[in-house]
This record gives C-alpha cells, sequence and structure tokens, in this order.
C-alpha cells in the first residue's frame, strides 16, 4: 500500500484540515454512517431547525401578514449574498426563486425571444435530462432546431467541438460547468470567449459547482445562470433555486411566465404587466417562504468557510477516492468515470462497474455507506468538503472493496428503483 493512502495519512489530513471545524454545524445523527451524497443533498445545517422555528413561531404564529415587511425581498437579499459569496456576480444580478428547471425555462425563454432569426440550440448531449426535457419543448414550441453535441460522458464536451459548432444560426448555449455525472468542469471562461466572438449567449447550470468550486460570472463575461441551492450549498430538500441575469442584459430580457413579483410599483395592482428593470423582473409570484428561510443558516456556513477553501479541501478527498480507487477497485472491475486531473472535475467522483446499481444498494442496506448511482453503470462519491473527513473516504472505499470482495452485493436486485 502506498504511503499516501493508508489511513494513517488520512488521519493526518483530518488534523491538519483547516475546515475540521465546519463538521461540528452540521446535524449528524448517526456518526457510524458514512455520507458521500452531499453532490445529491446536503446535510442539514445545525442552526436550519431553529432558525424555521423562529420564522413559524415569531414571523408566521405571531406576526402573520405583518411579517411580509421583512420577508418580502429575502430572494434578493440572499441572492446578492450568492452574488458575493459564491457565484463571483455583482450585486442586484442574482435572484433566490423557483426551481432550477423553472429558471432554466425562463431565462432560455428570454435568451431566445432575443435571438429573432436564429433556429439552432446547442447543448451537451450528456447534460442533465431536465435541461434536455427543457429544450427540447422549447424547441418544438418555437420550431427550433436543438443540436445536441456528443461529448465523452466520463471527460466532458470538447471546446473544439463547441467551437466547430457555433454559428451565425446558433441561438442559445445551454451547459453545465460540472456535469451531473462524471464531475468534468467545463473553462467558463473559455466558452464565453468562443460564444461571444460569435454573438451567442451561453445560459450556465452551476447546480453541481455552486459551493464545491469558485465560480466567477462577472469576470468571465457570463450573460446567464441558473441553479439549486440544496447540493453543496445545503438548503434542504427542494429548496429555491436561484438565477443571474448580467446586469447589462436585464432591461432587454423579458421572460415568459408574467407575475405580480416581477410587476413595477407591485401593490398598485396595475391592469397591465409592466416588469421593474432589474432582476427582480424574472421573478414571477408568492415565493416558498419557509424553504427560502432554510437557506439563510446555510449560506452563512459557506460564508464563512469560503468556496476557495472547500475547493482545495475538495480536490484532497476526490485525489483520495481516485488513488484508492486506482489501488483498491481497479483489480475488482472498476475503471475511472471521471477526469483523472483534481483540478478538471468538481467535487465528485464517478467509478463505472457493471453491478454499480447493486453496489450502491448494499453499501446503504449493509455497509452504512451512502452515495448514489447513476446510469449507465456508474457508481457517484459526492464527499462535501464541509462535513467530509479524510478517514470517511478512506473507511468508505475499504467497505466498499469488502463488499465486492465478498461479493454481498450479487443477492441484491438488478432492477433499478424508482430513486437511485
Amino acid at each position: 500500500m502506498k504511503s499516501g493512502t493508508t489511513r494513517a495519512a488520512a488521519e493526518r489530513l483530518d488534523t491538519a484540515d483547516p475546515l475540521a471545524a465546519f463538521r461540528d454545524r452540521f446535524v449528524i445523527t448517526d456518526p457510524e454512517l458514512i455520507y458521500l451524497d452531499g453532490n445529491s443533498l446536503g446535510r442539514l445545517p445545525a442552526a436550519t431547525p431553529e432558525l424555521l422555528r423562529e420564522v413559524v413561531e415569531r414571523g408566521w404564529g405571531d406576526g402573520l401578514v405583518r411579517s411580509w415587511q421583512g420577508w418580502i425581498d429575502w430572494g434578493a437579499r440572499l441572492g446578492d449574498r450568492l452574488a458575493e459569496h459564491v457565484l463571483g456576480a455583482r450585486p442586484g444580478e442574482v435572484v433566490v426563486s423557483d426551481s432550477t428547471s423553472v429558471n432554466l425555462y425562463k431565462l432560455a425563454s428570454a435568451a431566445l425571444d432575443a435571438a429573432p432569426g436564429r433556429g439552432t440550440v446547442l447543448m451537451d448531449a450528456e447534460d442533465f435530462p431536465t435541461n434536455r426535457y427543457v429544450l427540447q419543448g422549447l424547441a418544438a414550441q418555437r420550431g427550433l432546431r436543438l443540436r445536441r453535441l456528443a461529448s465523452d460522458p466520463d471527460g466532458g464536451l470538447s471546446p473544439d467541438r463547441l467551437r466547430a459548432a457555433l454559428g451565425q444560426d446558433v441561438a442559445l448555449v445551454v451547459l453545465s460547468l460540472v456535469s451531473y455525472r462524471s464531475g468534468a468542469l467545463l473553462d467558463m471562461a473559455a466558452v464565453n470567449e468562443l460564444a461571444r466572438a460569435a454573438g451567442v449567449r451561453v445560459l450556465w447550470d452551476l447546480s453541481h459547482a455552486a459551493g464545491a468550486v469558485p465560480v466567477e460570472l462577472a469576470a468571465t463575461g457570463a450573460d446567464l445562470a441558473v441553479g439549486c441551492t440544496y447540493k453543496y450549498l445545503n438548503g434542504g430538500p427542494g429548496s429555491p433555486a436561484y438565477l443571474y441575469v448580467r446586469r447589462e442584459l436585464q432591461p432587454e430580457l423579458r421572460q415568459p411566465v408574467w407575475g405580480w413579483f416581477g410587476q413595477r410599483e407591485q401593490f398598485l395592482m396595475g391592469p397591465e404587466y409592466d416588469p421593474v428593470p432589474s432582476i427582480e423582473r424574472f421573478l414571477v409570484s408568492t415565493p416558498p417562504l419557509l424553504s427560502l428561510a432554510a437557506i439563510d443558516p446555510a449560506l452563512a456556513v459557506v460564508e464563512e468557510a469560503g468556496v476557495r477553501r472547500i475547493r482545495a479541501k475538495g480536490q484532497l478527498l476526490g485525489r483520495l477516492v481516485t488513488e484508492l480507487a486506482d489501488e483498491w477497485l481497479a483489480p475488482l472491475g472498476f475503471r475511472p468515470a471521471s477526469p483523472g486531473q483534481p483540478e478538471r472535475r468538481g467535487s465528485h467522483v464517478s467509478l463505472h462497474h457493471p453491478d454499480a446499481w447493486r453496489i450502491c444498494q448494499t453499501l446503504a442496506s449493509d455497509a452504512k455507506v451512502i452515495c448514489d448511482y447513476r446510469v449507465p453503470d456508474r457508481l457517484r462519491i459526492g464527499p462535501s468538503p464541509l462535513y467530509t473527513r479524510f478517514t470517511e473516504v478512506w473507511d468508505a472505499m475499504d467497505r466498499l472493496r469488502e463488499v465486492v470482495t465478498h461479493g454481498t452485493h450479487l443477492s441484491r436486485p438488478a432492477e433499478l428503483a424508482r430513486v437511485t
């Protein structure tokens, strides 16, 4: 065994970890359970239940409708915090609202309206399914051509393939900064530069990037972006998403769902829709306040830790996963399904194995290791730097090795469950 992949080496990394104390800021009810699915749903921040209790009991219970005086612009205030600490955007360019899919629809529709005469939408063929479905619907509705660019399922989209596809007929490019399946990380600055040269806007999905890797929307000249808050941002299951629109674009883009939260002089109840000129024009209606509130304490932890420190630890955690996989799991039929270099991927690592689904089930039921499965035959391992220890990664990989060595997974059903 290499000296760098011993458990003692993992213990030394834990001792030296500048983010180690943040683990105590999360609810961990079972210390023996190793949770490596933070790329799907982050753990519960310890401060969240108390804040929600306050919002429910004092805000709703005592303040009643009067509490809207403080609630009304919470989405914009959270958006500004995301802009400053997570997304590298300017004040007034990010707002929290709706779901990622709804925001993708709103911004894609607005961008297409602003590109008349162009008939092609580009996307990565390996992108998240909802993104494909939303764009398929828009293309069918508008008589556009949706072109899905072939890309390496493990290595991601080639910049050369994107460059070759850009042309005068392209109205919009939709890409994920970090691939949901492989973790492959695109170069935002390079992609934005290619698109600008072709006169095309890019709509970024930041769901697997925000809170895990530094994002620089303003510095790279990004036009549009969306993303969720329940993965590395730990906002809770189904917590509201966010959208970003570059300040200079806001007055000229009009989203398709006209609602009263985007209306100028909202409470005058005007007879005609007249959207505000700011980021709030991309809002629609009354937000789910309790879910919105849960983002507040979760974001505070990310702000305090700092995304660059989170990224540094995430790269070390991912390196440990890949080194142990090479050493222990390759002889057992696993192969890497993510870029090999830490700087070319986000914070999760995928491994391919023909029995990945049955292995994933067995890890959860028999070995107390939670990760997840994605087709085809990928085991996704997503350590979240704010609460995952290096020794947890070492122990999880050791338990994974034991499960496969002893064939424990072979008794599990091969049919996929409703949730994987």
